[in-house]
C-alpha cells in the first residue's frame, strides 16, 4: 500500500491543479482517475534512472536485471523462483561501489556505467548522504542531486518527484516536450523552460500534473499527431 500511495488520499493534491482553468489537464485527470504516483525507494530510484538515459523502459529493465543477476545479493528462498533461477535484489550503492566500471559496463550499461561509478564511489565517501538529501525541501534536494556524475535537471527532478516525493519536480523528457508544444503552445522551448513554466503553471503539485500529463500523451498522443 505504501509503495503503490494506495494509503493516502490524492484528492487535496488534485484539489491544487488548475483544471478548471486548464481544458487539456482536466480531459488526462478525468482520463486517468485515481492515478497514483509510486512511492519508490530513494537510492533504487537514482540507480534507476542513471540507467535512462537515451534509452527505452525495455533496455532499463534489462540492464537493472543484469545488474541483480551479477552483482545483486540472493533473496532468501522463500522467494518466487523466475526462470528456476532465485530472485536476486538490485546491488545497493555500497556494493557497487566495489566493482569496477569494467564490471559495470558487462551489464550493458555502455557510457551510463561511468556515471553509475563516479556515483557509487561519490557516495561511499560520503556516508549519510542519501539520508541526510531524503530530508531537504525539493530546490536543495534537486541541487545536491546535480553535483553527481551524469545527473542533470531531468534525473534530478525524476528522482526528486518518484524516490522523494517532492511533488514541485516538472520532469521534462521527449514526452513532456511533445505534449506542451502540442497543447500549451511552447514550441521550441528547452526543458529547463518548460520545466519552469511547468512548476508556474501547475503549481505545487506540478509533479502530479505532469503524470497525468504523460499518462494521456502515452495513450493518445500519437493518434493526434496532426493536431
Amino acid at each position: 500500500k505504501s509503495y503503490l500511495s494506495l494509503d493516502t488520499s490524492t484528492a487535496d493534491a488534485e484539489a491544487m491543479l488548475p483544471r478548471r482553468s486548464d481544458a487539456h489537464l482536466d480531459m488526462a485527470m478525468r482520463a486517468f482517475p485515481g492515478l497514483r504516483i509510486l512511492r519508490q525507494p530513494f537510492g533504487e530510484t537514482l540507480l534507476g534512472f542513471l540507467c535512462s538515459a537515451t534509452k527505452q523502459i525495455v533496455q532499463i529493465k534489462q540492464m537493472l536485471a543484469l545488474l541483480a543477476e551479477h552483482h545483486g545479493s540472493p533473496l532468501p528462498t522463500t522467494c518466487h523462483l523466475i526462470d528456476d533461477k532465485p530472485v536476486r535484489a538490485l546491488p545497493t550503492w555500497t556494493q557497487l561501489a566495489e566493482l569496477s566500471e569494467e564490471q559495470l559496463r558487462g551489464c550493458q550499461l555502455g557510457f551510463r556505467a561511468r556515471y553509475i561509478k563516479g556515483t557509487a564511489d561519490f557516495l561511499a565517501a560520503h556516508p549519510g548522504w542519501l539520508e541526510q538529501t531524503a530530508t531537504l525541501p525539493y530546490a536543495d534536494a534537486k541541487a545536491a542531486l546535480c553535483i553527481l556524475p551524469g545527473v542533470g535537471e531531468k534525473i534530478a527532478d525524476c528522482v526528486a518527484l518518484f524516490g522523494l516525493g517532492h511533488l514541485a519536480a516538472f520532469p521534462v523528457d521527449t514526452w513532456m516536450i511533445k505534449t506542451m508544444s502540442r497543447r500549451y503552445g511552447l514550441t521550441g522551448w528547452s526543458p529547463t523552460q518548460v520545466a519552469h513554466f511547468g512548476r508556474v503553471h501547475f503549481g505545487p503539485v506540478a509533479g502530479l500534473a505532469q503524470q497525468y500529463l504523460f499518462a494521456w500523451e502515452r495513450a493518445h498522443g500519437k493518434d493526434l499527431s496532426s493536431d
